[in-house]
C-alpha cells in the first residue's frame, strides 16, 4: 500500500491552493508539493505587472463563466463552491486585504504580487506542506491504489493522492497522456496582433478607452469586442484585442495568425453619428484646419494618422472638407482595416489554451475519471480565461476542489 500522502506536481498558484487545502482539510494527512524550478510562484510573481491581478470582482458564477473562451460550462458548478468572493475571504483571513480597480480586477491594496507569495508560502508552511524545489520530474507509476513519483535525481515517493498541477508545461501534459487522458492540443492564447503599418506604430504608446475591434478569420463568422485599444512598436494591443485572442486562439494558430481586423476608434458612436460630428464640425469651423479639430474620445497624434488615412492634408480647412473625403474619414474612424501579420506576447503573462480534456475530470472534486486518485487544477486542463483575473480565479477554484477532496 502506498503511503497515506497527498502529492502536489506543480508550484504554481494551483499546486499552493490545492496542496494547502488539503492540508488544512486533514492536518494528519501528509502534503508533499513538489516543484521543478528554483522558486515556486514564479508566474505569481511576475503577474499583472508585478501587482497580482489575484481575481475579478464578478461574484455571479453564470456571469463570471461568460469570461472563458474554454472552460466556462465545466466551471459553471465548481465555481458555485469556490468563487471570488470566497478568494477575497481566504486571502483576507491571512491578513491580506484585495481592492477592486475600475474595471472589476482585485490586486492586493499594497500593490505588490510578493504580498501574495509570501502569504502562499506562509499558509503552506502553517499548514504543514513540505515543499520540494529543483525537483523535476520523470515518471509516475500507477500503483492500484495509489502512485509512484520518481525523480530526475532518482528519488521516488510514494503516495494515495497525486494531483497535477504543471500548468502548460509539456512535461506534465505529457505524464498526463501517459496515465490515459486525452490532451488538446496547446496553443498560444492572450497575445498582442503585429500589424505592418509603419505609421500607426509611430504612435506607439497611444490609447483609446473604448474602440470596438471585429476579427474575421478564413471564412468564419466575425469575433467582436469593446474595449481599451493600445497602439505598441509592433501593431495593436489592450485589453480588447487580447479577448479577441483568447477568443480566437485556434482560428489564430490554424491560420498561421494571418487575419484582418476592422477597428471602430470610436466605439461609443455609430457611423451616422460621426458623420453627424463631422458636418457640424465643419459648420461651425470652416476656416480652420482639420487636423486642429478631434473627437475628444482620440489624442491629436491619433486624428491627424486617421485624416492622413482618408487623404486629407494637415493644412486642409474643413470648408474644403469634399464628400469623398468625409466618406473617407468616417471609414477610417468607424471601421478602419489591417491586416494581422502575426503574434506577439503579452509581457510575461503567458496563457495557453489546450491542455485536459475536460469530460474526463470530475468538476466536483477535479478527480479523473479514468485514474482514481488523479486529480488536476490550473492550466494543465483545458481552460484558459480573458485578461482580468480569470485565469488565476480557475486556478484557486480548481485548486481548492482538488484540495478539499485528497484530503478525505
Amino acid at each position: 500500500m502506498p503511503v497515506d500522502r497527498v502529492i502536489v506536481i506543480g508550484g504554481g498558484a494551483a499546486g499552493f491552493f490545492g496542496a494547502i487545502a488539503a492540508a488544512e482539510a486533514n492536518p494528519e494527512k501528509s502534503v508533499l508539493l513538489l516543484e521543478a524550478g528554483r522558486e515556486p510562484l514564479q508566474k505569481v510573481r511576475i503577474s499583472g505587472g508585478g501587482r497580482c491581478n489575484v481575481t475579478h470582482a464578478c461574484f455571479e458564477p453564470a456571469l463570471l463563466v461568460q469570461n472563458y473562451p474554454r472552460g466556462g460550462k465545466a466551471l459553471r458548478g465548481a465555481l458555485s463552491r469556490f468563487q471570488p468572493r470566497d478568494t477575497v475571504t481566504w486571502f483576507a483571513k491571512r491578513g491580506v486585504k484585495l481592492k477592486t480597480e475600475a474595471d472589476g480586477r482585485m490586486f492586493p491594496v499594497t500593490d505588490d504580487s510578493a504580498t501574495i507569495v509570501d502569504c502562499l508560502m506562509q499558509s503552506a508552511r502553517d499548514a504543514g506542506v513540505r515543499l520540494q524545489n529543483q525537483a523535476p520530474i520523470v515518471d509516475i507509476k500507477p500503483l492500484n491504489p495509489g502512485f509512484e513519483i520518481q525523480l530526475k535525481s532518482g528519488e521516488t515517493w510514494q503516495g494515495d493522492r497525486l494531483l497535477l498541477a504543471t500548468g502548460s508545461n509539456p512535461q506534465g501534459l505529457r505524464l498526463a497522456q501517459k496515465l490515459g487522458h486525452t490532451i488538446e492540443p496547446p496553443v498560444p492564447s492572450l497575445f498582442t496582433f503585429n500589424i505592418a503599418d509603419g505609421d500607426l506604430r509611430e504612435l506607439a504608446g497611444v490609447s483609446v478607452a473604448s474602440a470596438k475591434v471585429k476579427l474575421s478569420v478564413a471564412s468564419q463568422s466575425p469575433l467582436e469586442q469593446v474595449g481599451p485599444l493600445l497602439i505598441t512598436h509592433w501593431g495593436l494591443s489592450g485589453p480588447a484585442i487580447l479577448k479577441l485572442s483568447a477568443w480566437g486562439a485556434r482560428l489564430l494558430h490554424d491560420s498561421h495568425y494571418r487575419a484582418s481586423l476592422q477597428v471602430n476608434w470610436l466605439a461609443g458612436r455609430s457611423p451616422e453619428q460621426i458623420r453627424q460630428w463631422l458636418a457640424e464640425t465643419r459648420q461651425e469651423n470652416v476656416r480652420r484646419a482639420i487636423a486642429t479639430i478631434h473627437p475628444p474620445e482620440l489624442s491629436r497624434r491619433l486624428w491627424r494618422y486617421l485624416i492622413q488615412r482618408a487623404n486629407i492634408s494637415e493644412d486642409q480647412r474643413w470648408a474644403e472638407l469634399s464628400k469623398v473625403q468625409t466618406h473617407a474619414l468616417v471609414q477610417a474612424l468607424s471601421a478602419c482595416m489591417y491586416t494581422v501579420q502575426g503574434k506577439g506576447a503579452f509581457k510575461d503573462e503567458f496563457v495557453t489554451c489546450g491542455g485536459v480534456r475536460l469530460s474526463e475530470v470530475n468538476f466536483k472534486t477535479m478527480e479523473s475519471r479514468l485514474c482514481p486518485g488523479l486529480h488536476f487544477a490550473g492550466e494543465i486542463l483545458d481552460i484558459d480565461g480573458v485578461t482580468g483575473g480569470f485565469n488565476f480565479q480557475s486556478a484557486w477554484t480548481t485548486g481548492w476542489l482538488a484540495g478539499q477532496a485528497m484530503s478525505q
